[in-house]
């Protein structure tokens, strides 16, 4: 017999004889024998988990090295800027998607102009001042530097004589020239109370100059120069105090809006017109740096953002406190001042270029209600023996606006906006220069 031969015979004798003890075991212990079959089918099960759990972990492993790859490759390529995206595509209404290659869908591309949604920050809107962004969240407080100049020109000819028929005029005709330049810088906190309530203040710096000349044409009073009146003026100091309140009515989900409303009140801190040193003819000797007044702004606004551009408007209303001034301007005793309200809407559109860079165009429209004063003469006649109430005319002022938005940081943004006058009555020009940062982030 051969060695493989007895090697077999020694196996089979051995299965065998554990046949027969299993069957021996199984025949003494049946319960036993349940008990081991249960056990090996529990850890069979085991075995089954832990070989779909690995084929799960080599899944992973498999897509996390083909996100690598396309990392690699997005690092070896120049990107393509926003504005290139969305002409090719990126952007609802974008070009055809054929002509750009197009990378492995691992992670959703943000649209131009919106921002990450894991970002909580305001929307930044250079032209409506402090009416058009939400409000600051919880304990966040925002330092604002203002710097701001506007300018405004008037000249219109007088005549004053007798007109004997068309086109021929006797009498004296003067040119009414007069200019303003308002010069100021502010400083302004925002502060979050809740994460839909805000309280904010802004003081103003103002240089102010003033001028007013009454020249004759030549030849309508013998070019004489004394008939030159030149009142220019000039006034430094604070302006008036502005407290505001602000309150966000909805939070813009689901397609809605933001609306927030806004409470504006001004303190007159700034040079009273009316308290100003006079000479004998009523002229001030300076220029004031404030109204003089109290008004109170209840307004409402509203933005929509609609990828990639963002709506937004405002309604306002503006109630000016009238009060007693007792001023001397020869020949009359101005007594009692009533400056007309206003109502006032704008409206526009923010077009984002890309997370850091906004354009904003829009156009504003006061419609202001005229001047209520009283005044007596300070020799009574008998056509005005007493106190006279007159009002002036109402005033529309529309102004065309323009503003860039660049967010320097996370936690600072330049703001530059242009306000162009398109009615007779507003101000000619107007530029202003923003630059919000935020001190606290809040919570």
């Amino acid at each position: 017999m051969t060695a493989g031969t007895a090697l077999v015979a020694i196996l089979v004798v051995s299965t065998q004889a554990e046949g027969a003890q299993r069957k021996h075991v199984s025949r003494r212990h049946p319960t036993v024998q349940r008990q081991l079959d249960d056990a090996m089918a529990q850890i069979k099960a085991q075995q089954q988990r832990l070989d779909a759990q690995a084929a799960d972990l080599a899944a992973l492993h498999n897509r996390l090295d083909a996100k690598a790859a396309v990392a690699e490759v997005s690092t070896n390529q120049t990107a393509p800027q926003p504005a290139v995206l969305a002409a090719q595509g990126a952007a609802p209404g974008g070009g055809d998607p054929g002509s750009v290659v197009q990378a492995p869908s691992v992670t959703p591309l943000e649209r131009v102009g919106q921002a990450p949604v894991t970002e909580d920050r305001p929307i930044e809107l250079a032209v409506l001042e402090n009416q058009a962004s939400v409000v600051t969240r919880r304990g966040a407080l925002t330092a604002e530097f203002q710097a701001d100049y506007a300018r405004a020109d008037r000249s219109r000819a007088v005549f004053r004589g007798i007109e004997l028929v068309e086109a021929v005029l006797v009498g004296v005709f003067d040119i009414n020239e007069s200019r303003q330049d308002v010069l100021s810088a502010s400083a302004a906190l925002r502060y979050g109370v809740t994460n839909r309530f805000e309280l904010g203040v802004r003081l103003p710096f103002v240089h102010r100059a003033d001028t007013s000349i009454v020249a004759p044409i030549a030849g309508s009073t013998n070019n004489d120069p004394a008939a030159t009146i030149d009142s220019s003026v000039r006034g430094t100091g604070i302006g008036d105090l502005e407290v505001t309140a602000r309150y966000q009515l909805l939070d813009g989900h689901n397609g809605s809006p933001y609306v927030i409303g806004n409470l504006q009140a001004v303190i007159p801190t700034g040079t009273n017109p009316f308290d100003l040193r006079r000479d004998d003819l009523g002229r001030p000797f300076k220029a004031a740096t404030g109204a003089g007044f109290y008004g109170i702004s209840p307004s409402i606004t509203a933005i929509l953002p609609t990828d990639p551009v963002v709506l937004f408007g405002t309604l306002a209303y503006t109630f000016n406190l009238g009060k007693s001034v007792n001023t001397r301007i020869p020949p009359v005793v101005i007594s009692y001042v009533d400056p007309g309200d206003a109502v006032s809407g704008s409206a526009g559109i923010g077009i984002s270029f890309n997370q850091q860079t906004t354009l904003n165009l829009g156009y504003a429209h006061t419609w202001a209600f005229g001047t209520k004063t009283r005044t007596s003469l300070l020799t009574p006649t008998v056509d005005w023996p007493g106190m006279r109430e007159s009002q002036s005319r109402d005033l529309q002022i529309g102004r065309f606006l323009f503003g860039v938005t660049y967010r320097v940081t996370p936690r600072a943004s330049l703001n530059w906006s242009v306000e162009v006058g398109t009615t007779e009555d507003a101000t000619d020009l107007r530029t202003v220069l923003r630059i919000p940062t935020v001190l606290l982030t809040g919570h």
